[in-house]
């Protein structure tokens, strides 16, 4: 979904556990970024996590509430 919108995504994995509200998570820029990726995603709340360190500017952890609303292919 991300990628069809022009989204990089650099990375796919498993969170370390199981949460029930998806997150959006700015890294680095400003938060229009983390705004434009939720509303691609249709869910979640976004907020500051600075991580210069990952040299990302979002980081998504899919939660429960998270429902595409098209196919998922990786």
């Amino acid at each position: 979904m991300l990628r069809r919108e022009g989204v990089d995504v650099v990375l796919l994995a498993n969170a370390d556990s199981a949460t029930d509200s998806t997150r959006v998570l700015v890294r680095r820029g400003d938060r229009s970024h983390g705004d434009e990726v939720r509303a691609v995603l249709g869910a979640g709340s976004v907020s500051a996590r600075a991580d210069t360190l990952r040299r990302v500017d979002v980081t998504v952890v899919l939660g429960r509430d998270f429902r595409p609303h098209e196919p998922i292919h990786p």
